[in-house]
């Protein structure tokens, strides 16, 4: 995995973050966070909190103790281990787009299907820079959907040997998603040690957490698994239009969700999560890849940071319906700011089109080079005598050529990034090929990792014990 070792890139000062911290406190004291769980709301109420219907109002000081019991950073074991993760500090890890219902291939789009699933789960797994193929890759439409979550998770843990995100969608799904890793990894006991499986729970914003996310919330904590708080603010909708209130807003959500977690499981491993973005105000439609909302993400690491929190925010975000030079430029715009922010966990890191509708296999492969290309441009440069090349200026002269120099020579294979869908080539050369532009290009890269991929290897004992529980729940399931 990535370890970000350039400097963070912050941009509040101290009276900025000061007015914040005082417009959170009010939020969480005058206003208060709706919890629709009664057991959130016992738990709240037996630790001194105002609780009102469903409506919790909550002591500040309260909150933040509840924040510092919080690891500041943690592990996630992988099926391979080579491929654990660690959150917090200067790691960054990657995870594939999460939830569209829909998949982009070429010039078709149409429902997202279980074939689908597998595909996304063996891309992610080809490429290195991708440190999870994250969780709902794509909405299975063609599987029951009572069930489908545990075709979705065997296909994670067999199709991927990578860090997986549970299914969130009710308390019975996270079950089962626990009872799988309970399988791989060899018992409830291996997984609370070391983790095994991260989600992400989000925030109904405003300031209201619905049952069925509480529902799965409790389960993952209780079982020590890591959950992503994450507010879900779109400015102008939900959340006020202007970014400070956003981000007061955000940080009222995230702790208050942090703080349940803590009641739940004392020192239970959490993400402060952020998906800020805005609509557009004459249509109504959400916009990504913003100015505004690489601000957000900017200003996020920063007040992360100052609790303590590891953080997730970010990813290759596009409102562009096509893997166009919009997409691009978008989420380039996004994933930069999450780079220079130093985000702990993205997602939605390769993928993403038309504002998280659409699954696309050409974009997949345009957020991949991007990615890759980042990491690259933010490690840090090695400079000693050797890479000043004072022997290669000796060689060459006054008015020569580094071409055929020793020192190119011994390192013309590795000293510049190779892109794998760029194209370089003059325009002859181009035009013979095909006059092939990116989306074509990328086209032809998935799928041809798709045709040489190979799964990773599982024990057969443990192959056949998952796919004997995902039938037998299917029945149970009704499905």
């Amino acid at each position: 995995m990535f370890r970000n070792r350039m400097p963070r890139y912050e941009i509040l000062s101290a009276e900025a973050m000061a007015t914040l911290d005082g417009g959170w406190r009010r939020i969480l004291t005058e206003i208060g966070v709706e919890f629709m769980d009664e057991r959130a709301l016992e738990l709240f109420r037996a630790a001194g909190q105002k609780v009102e219907d469903n409506t919790v109002f909550l002591d500040p000081e309260f909150v933040l103790a509840q924040v510092a019991k919080a690891p500041r950073e943690f592990d996630v074991q992988a099926r391979n281990p080579v491929n654990n993760v660690h959150i917090g500090g200067d790691a960054m890890a990657f995870a594939a787009v999460y939830g569209p219902p829909f998949v982009r291939e070429g010039e078709t789009r149409r429902d997202a299907t279980m074939a689908d699933f597998r595909n996304f789960s063996r891309l992610a797994q080809s490429f290195p820079v991708l440190d999870s193929a994250g969780g709902v890759i794509c909405e299975p439409n063609d599987t029951p959907l009572d069930s489908r979550h545990l075709d979705m998770t065997l296909a994670l843990l067999t199709e991927t040997d990578k860090v997986f995100m549970g299914n969130v969608v009710s308390a019975v799904n996270a079950r089962d998603v626990l009872a799988m890793c309970d399988i791989v990894f060899g018992s409830r006991e291996a997984i609370e040690k070391t983790p095994a499986t991260i989600s992400l729970i989000n925030c109904n914003s405003p300031l209201h957490w619905d049952d069925r996310m509480l529902e799965s919330m409790f389960e993952y904590v209780a079982a020590g698994q890591p959950v992503i708080l994450t507010p879900f603010l779109l400015m102008g909708a939900m959340s006020p239009v202007t970014v400070p209130a956003a981000l007061v807003q955000q940080i009222a959500e995230a702790l208050s969700g942090i703080a349940l977690a803590q009641l739940i499981r004392p020192g239970a491993p959490v993400v402060f999560g952020s998906f800020l973005s805005n609509i557009d105000m004459q249509s109504g439609s959400p916009t990504f890849g913003t100015p505004e909302s690489g601000i957000g993400l900017l200003c996020t690491g920063q007040i992360a940071r100052r609790f303590g929190l590891p953080f997730r925010t970010g990813g290759g975000l596009t409102s562009s319906q096509v893997p166009d030079a919009q997409a691009g430029y978008e989420a380039l715009m996004t994933m930069l700011p999450t780079f220079l922010a130093g985000a702990n966990w993205v997602m939605h890191a390769a993928g993403w089109l038309e504002g998280g509708l659409v699954s696309g296999y050409e974009k997949f492969i345009v957020d991949t080079e991007i990615l890759q290309m980042l990491e690259a441009e933010f490690t840090p440069l090695e400079i000693d005598e050797a890479s000043l090349a004072f022997d290669a200026h000796q060689e060459v002269g006054h008015g020569g050529h580094f071409l055929g120099a020793a020192h190119t020579m011994e390192r013309f294979r590795t000293c510049f990034y190779r892109p794998m869908l760029s194209s370089s080539e003059n325009f002859e050369r181009w035009t013979r090929g095909g006059g092939l532009d990116t989306a074509a290009r990328a086209g032809s890269i998935y799928r041809t990792k798709l045709e040489e991929f190979s799964p990773p290897a599982l024990d057969d004992g443990v192959r056949q014990e998952l796919e004997e529980f995902v039938t037998r729940r299917r029945k149970e399931l009704g499905d």
